[in-house]
């Protein structure tokens, strides 16, 4: 019989990351990165003259985190038992929106914390890479879990019969993060794991429809 299959992200789902970027900035930028709700790309400005930065300085700064900070990332509270719990009952694979050379460093990390599963790397909205997924895998029934509402719009759009929950394990941020179950893209919106685990084990068994 085919073995159902999760589909999760990492970052803020098993592990936290923008605060450990926020730090990060602080101590060797010299930048301010307020977790106050404005959109990520607006969220940081030079702490000496108050300028916001640019995009082009964001995004290069994120990937000198992934590049040489991921030490620094630490588990979300219950997921390195969650997902333990997971792969008795499914297949778990992480789908992460890293560039691709950082797969193997991805990979490594989650390994060191005791989760072992293939990595799958993708940029941009991810409910093309969920397909093909879901595709090579064909499983018996899957779950989609991702912090971020508009890949949940993606993946309603690319797989609609993957179920779909909205996990954002970042205290500082969840408030603040659209949400998918609002906006009918997601089946659950839940925050933490010890509330997650359970929905998700009866999504798995078929008892949530």
């Amino acid at each position: 019989m085919k073995r159902p299959l999760v589909i999760t992200d990492c970052d803020e789902v098993l592990l936290h990351m923008v605060r450990h970027f926020r730090d990060w900035l602080d101590e060797e930028h010299d930048v301010l990165f307020e977790l106050e709700g404005n959109p990520f790309v607006q969220s940081m400005k030079r702490r000496d003259s108050g300028v916001a930065m640019s995009e082009d300085e964001v995004w290069e700064l994120l990937g000198g985190f992934f590049d040489t900070q991921m030490g620094r990332q630490t588990p979300i509270a219950g997921s390195v038992e969650a997902i333990a719990e997971l792969q008795r009952e499914a297949d778990v694979v992480v789908l992460t929106n890293l560039v691709d050379k950082r797969n193997e460093a991805r990979t490594r990390q989650l390994r060191e914390f005791g989760i072992t599963v293939p990595v799958y790397t993708n940029q941009g909205p991810k409910g093309g890479a969920l397909a093909r997924i879901v595709a090579e895998h064909d499983p018996a029934r899957a779950i989609f879990i991702d912090d971020i509402a508009t890949h949940h719009e993606s993946a309603r759009a690319e797989v609609p019969h993957v179920h779909r929950l909205h996990f954002c394990g970042e205290p500082a941020i969840a408030p603040h993060v659209p949400c998918a179950l609002e906006a009918g893209d997601a089946h659950a919106r839940i925050d933490n794991w010890a509330e997650a685990l359970p929905w998700l084990l009866e999504t798995l068994h078929g008892e949530k429809k």
